[in-house]
């Protein structure tokens, strides 16, 4: 089934004046040329050094100059395609078009005690198809679904999770570094001839790690795209303010952005929100507030100005079950995700942060993408659809529209959840008194059942495993 996106109709969402919007930018650029950045990479140091900006090696403290930033902003496209190894599964990030991702998560969910526990490589792999199957999630993300998996050491986490996708979906996907891991994303991505997109992410407050630059060096030298993300808690590692907040952060992710663009003019990158608020009575990140809406909000307004494209993240909450706080915490968001202009909305599996997952929410979230896609595709408003001459015809009562053509051609338009629970309430009783977990239970089982995959060949999957086997040989060693 080719992975078409939602296209937005309506205009996108503004919280910002033009004045703004120009006085976000213009302190981001003061902040990029008088603090700078500090930048943990001998390497990156470096490129920023041979390329204009003004690098103090002792104290790692990289200083910018407006017009490289702006610079490496021009430079980045507005729009570009991710290839997978099936072409009806290619995306076009950016324009009018939105996409859903998935949210990952530590463990697995119990759905009898909403405790976790490590999933085992076989749940793994069927959340992955799951996630294969549903219709209205277009990219996994990275350390999808889980990153702690029986007999899979931390090391491996990252190639392992990369390898379960491309053997059980062929849909595309980001992946995340450490320890080098992304040397064998990349080499695994090239096996199948598909785009990977890497991550690249600045710490807060304001600095680089070394990591986090290597990562984004091998992917640009790759011509592979880059998420460049930083995780801003919002009174904690960046200002309590939504302006000061999005001034910190364009500073730090500007920062990879230009870094990317100097190893390869034209790179391919996305920005990617993922702030929080910090609730100060316990100093935990809040979830699904109303003020990270805001924040999600202006972002896109910002970056729009950029033409830069945008993922935010939108499916983490603070409840720790599958219940009505999850649901409502989730689809506020991504309903604000999508209505902003974002281009990626990450919605679909993780319960309470980044801490837990089931696919069985991944179920549920379908219903919540396909109900937002339907709303920004918008109103249509043309003779056909504004039916007076039918109106006309049927007249008053005791006229009705059931029997019509009309009606047999656009009653798709009413959109039908599949996980949702739709019987009047008598058959509802005579039912078993079934709600939406049991009713995502369900077609959890018939995906696992008759969903086909598109595999790679057996050839491809033993270049994939002999790369695990050098990969598990190469943290053996370090």
């Amino acid at each position: 089934m080719p992975l078409k996106g939602f296209m937005r109709n309506i205009k996108p969402l503004e919280v910002l004046t033009e004045e703004e919007v120009e006085a976000i930018h213009r302190s981001t650029l003061d902040v990029l040329e008088v603090a700078g950045v500090r930048v943990e990479s001998e390497n990156a140091l470096k490129i920023y050094q041979k390329n204009g900006c003004n690098v103090d090696f002792e104290s790692r403290r990289v200083r910018f100059p407006s017009y490289i930033v702006e610079e490496a902003i021009r430079n980045s496209p507005s729009s570009f395609t991710m290839k997978s190894r099936n072409p009806e599964h290619n995306i076009r990030i950016g324009g009018n078009t939105v996409y859903f991702s998935n949210m990952p998560g530590m463990r697995i969910l119990d759905l009898g005690t909403f405790e976790t526990r490590p999933a085992t490589k076989d749940e793994n792999r069927d959340a992955v198809i799951v996630l294969d199957a549903l219709e209205n999630i277009h990219i996994l993300c990275s350390y999808t679904p889980y990153f702690e998996i029986e007999g899979i050491p931390p090391s491996m986490a990252i190639p392992e999770s990369f390898a379960a996708k491309i053997k059980n979906s062929s849909k595309v996907s980001w992946e995340g570094y450490q320890n080098d891991c992304e040397v064998f994303i990349i080499e695994m991505a090239n096996v199948i001839e598909q785009d990977v997109m890497g991550l690249g992410l600045p710490s807060a407050p304001l600095t680089l790690y070394s990591d986090a630059c290597e990562s984004i060096i091998r992917f640009a030298k790759a011509g592979l795209p880059l998420n460049i993300a930083s995780g801003c808690v919002m009174g904690g590692t960046s200002p309590a303010t939504i302006a000061g907040t999005l001034v910190t952060f364009n500073a730090e992710v500007l920062s990879g952005i230009v870094l990317a663009q100097m190893v390869r003019q034209g790179a391919r990158v996305v920005v990617e929100d993922t702030i929080l608020p910090m609730d100060m009575r316990s100093g935990h990140p809040v979830f699904g507030n109303i003020i990270t809406c805001l924040h999600i909000t202006a972002f896109s307004q910002i970056w729009r100005k950029y033409k830069i494209p945008t993922f935010a993240d939108s499916g983490w909450t603070n409840s720790k079950k599958i219940d009505f706080q999850d649901g409502y915490e989730r689809s506020m968001t991504a309903l604000i995700c999508a209505l902003s202009g974002c281009h990626v909305s990450n919605l679909f599996g993780g319960v309470y942060g980044e801490l837990a997952y089931h696919p069985v929410q991944s179920i549920l979230d379908d219903d919540i993408a396909a109900m937002i896609g339907r709303f920004i595709e918008g109103v249509t408003v043309d003779e056909e659809n504004l039916a007076a001459g039918l109106i006309e015809k049927v007249g008053p009562i005791p006229g009705y529209y059931l029997n019509t053509a009309h009606t047999r051609k656009f009653y798709k338009d009413i959109l039908i959840p599949k996980s949702a629970d739709m019987l009047g309430y008598t058959d509802w009783i005579e039912e078993g008194k079934k709600d939406t977990i049991d009713y995502a239970r369900e077609r959890m089982v018939d995906i696992l059942a008759n969903h086909k995959v598109s595999r790679i060949t057996e050839d491809q999957e033993k270049e994939i495993d002999n790369i695990l086997k050098k990969a598990r040989g190469f943290y053996k060693e370090k």
